[in-house]
């Protein structure tokens, strides 16, 4: 009994620390959409080409995914994460070497070895997250509180990317050196702090005999359906406020009345999407211990798939409500009612990471570091998804936005199919210890 007690002691500064790793992870990937935006106008370049950046960052979790799980599996949390900052810094180092050159290639090159870093970091963050909190409800409600800080370090980048950049239309990527060397900063504080810290290892790691069974977490059908679900949980969180800011900006479309400043508008309710997120996630960490993860999947999955369509037919009667605005902090804007539907998907999107991560290993035991590399690779979807929508954007004369979807509400369905049947395990006769 004594040793339990210790070991909970332990486990404080652990979890912090993953917290604190969650939050890089949203800090990095969240500055590829508004650098997107920025390389669009800076190289008069389409909009699925503007996408490069995020799909850059995602793809490298398909190239990575699974030796990162296998990386986590022999090394421990401890040095895959000392490795992922490590190559973070490199990362980040290369984008900001991009605005020096003003090259989109040496760009994109950055923002793919960034991708390795963050795919390494969410290998080891959500598998070690839920095993501190012994699984279950307790492991899901860690997870959303790792998520709530991850959503407000997206919300930072966005606020403070408006805040650099008064005029995305005449911005270039040395605008925004000030969150590059805050991201390398962040990289080289984490580094030391996890090189400090005693972090609990999985005692089973080393024995690989045990692992080669002939079995694995694709056996498990729970598992393969919620890997595919967090593919598409990826590309629909990243798509929303990925195409929604693209549309309330375009100059071509006339959306707000003369006067307002169409940038700075997006911009805000580009925050607010993360901003709801926040809120999202601080709410399911409440109540994460009480209500499953299949309950909560269940209802926000519903809940998005309405507001999604009311986004797509509503009316864009001009409505006022408070977001970000800039310098300005919370303040009331002007937008289309049925912008204000997609950006209160946020909600709904906050808690589905844990929710998925949660449900699709429950019960895998000696097979969860290998899982959660499987699942890492999966998370290209986040750079598949909105280059699908922005194709779609691009085939309509480029004014596609709300076309473009459908791909949401298809990928809402199956996160709602995933909840309701795919989540059950019904391969509970393979061994798991």
């Amino acid at each position: 009994m004594a040793e339990k007690v210790e070991n909970k002691k332990n486990y404080t500064i652990p979890i912090i620390v993953m917290f604190l790793l969650f939050g890089m992870i949203s800090f990095v990937t969240n500055l590829a959409s508004p650098m997107g935006d920025i390389l669009k106008n800076q190289f008069n370049i389409p909009n699925w080409q503007g996408t490069l950046g995020v799909f850059a960052n995602f793809i490298a979790y398909a190239v990575m995914g699974i030796p990162s799980g296998n990386l986590l599996q022999k090394r421990g949390y401890k040095k895959t994460a000392l490795i992922a900052v490590a190559v973070g810094f490199i990362g980040v180092g290369i984008q900001t070497l991009s605005g020096v050159f003003e090259s989109f290639f040496v760009y994109l090159i950055g923002a793919f070895i960034a991708g390795f870093s963050m795919c390494l970091l969410n290998t080891v963050v959500n598998p070690m997250l839920n095993k501190l909190g012994g699984g279950g409800n307790r492991g899901n409600q860690l997870i959303q509180i790792g998520g709530s800080f991850n959503s407000l370090m997206g919300t930072a980048v966005i606020v403070i990317t408006g805040l650099l950049i008064p005029s995305i239309v005449d911005a270039k990527i040395s605008d925004v050196f000030p969150l590059m060397y805050t991201a390398l900063a962040i990289f080289a504080i984490a580094y030391i702090v996890i090189k400090r810290t005693d972090i609990p290892e999985n005692e089973q790691r080393v024995i690989t005999q045990k692992l080669d069974d002939g079995k694995g977490p694709m056996a498990f059908r729970h598992f393969v359906l919620g890997a595919i679900g967090i593919f598409i949980y990826v590309g629909v969180e990243v798509g929303i406020p990925n195409v929604l800011h693209k549309w309330l900006q375009n100059p071509e479309l006339n959306i707000f009345p003369v006067g307002i400043q169409a940038d700075d508008v997006a911009a805000s309710v580009a925050a607010t999407y993360w901003f709801l997120m926040l809120i999202g996630r601080l709410i399911g960490g409440i109540i994460g211990n009480k209500v499953s993860a299949k309950t909560m999947l269940t209802a926000v999955s519903c809940l998005g798939i309405i507001l999604t369509l009311l986004g797509m037919f509503g009316p864009s009667t001009m409505v006022k409500i408070p977001a970000f605005n800039g310098a300005a902090g919370f303040g009331l804007v002007s937008v289309p009612l049925n912008a204000a539907f997609f950006m209160l998907i946020g909600l709904c999107t906050s808690v589905m990471w844990g929710g998925i991560f949660n449900l699709a290993v429950e019960g895998l035991g000696k097979y969860t570091e290998k899982a959660s590399g499987i699942f890492m690779t999966l998370v290209c979807g986040g750079g598949i998804l909105p280059l699908l929508m922005n194709a779609i954007v691009d085939a309509n004369g480029g004014t596609g936005y709300l076309q473009s979807y459908w791909v949401i509400v298809a990928g809402l369905a199956y996160i709602l199919f995933y909840a309701l049947v795919g989540s059950k395990n019904v391969n509970k006769d393979i061994p798991t210890e």
